[in-house]
């Protein structure tokens, strides 16, 4: 067997991650059989979908990655929570230039079609930084990802900002804050 001159690791990652994958060696799961095990849980910042991931978003997923394999190696119940942002006004922008593009408003649209467009840019976008992460190697459980546009996600943010209403801690005041006469958004 002759060593090539030169390592190519791109031939090697692609065989190896999808097995790591296939194999569940990144996913969550609480050990039942040693119950007082300690946890370790880390939730990935998640990066906008508007764009693609950036050498800050590689620094910091590294570092992540490292504590999470830390913890998994020690024997640590280890979660370590995958996903995506909406970036509600940076995605909406995106959005709305892609349709003004084609001579079209979001008003034109409504509501509901609009935010049909907004989960085709996230389905498309956001495969390209969930990609990107793979390809570096990190080790979240991508069985768990989340989107924050999730119907599960967004129903408990609303239960929470009601709750918060209802006990006080919050308030709706006349003041508009942040307004953005373009996008009617405060």
């Amino acid at each position: 067997m002759t060593l090539a001159k030169s390592f190519e690791p791109a031939d090697i990652e692609r065989r190896w991650y999808p097995e790591w994958e296939s194999r569940g060696y990144f996913a969550a799961g609480l050990d039942t059989d040693t119950p007082n095990k300690p946890n370790f849980c880390i939730l990935l910042p998640p990066p906008n979908v508007t764009g693609t991931l950036h050498m800050g978003h590689g620094f910091n997923q590294t570092l992540m990655d490292a504590l999470t394999r830390y913890h998994r190696m020690r024997g640590d119940n280890t979660l370590w929570q995958p996903g995506t942002d909406h970036a509600g006004i940076a995605t909406q922008i995106v959005v709305e230039r892609q349709l003004d593009a084609q001579g079209i408003s979001r008003h034109d649209l409504g509501r509901e079609a609009f935010v049909k467009k907004v989960w085709e840019w996230k389905e498309f976008s956001g495969s390209t930084i969930t990609r990107q992460m793979r390809r570096l190697g990190t080790s979240p459980d991508w069985t768990r990802e989340r989107f924050t546009m999730d119907e599960g996600l967004s129903k408990i943010v609303t239960e929470t900002f009601v709750r918060l209403h209802e006990e006080g801690l919050i308030y709706r005041g006349k003041r508009l804050v942040n307004w953005d006469p373009v996008l009617g958004t405060a």
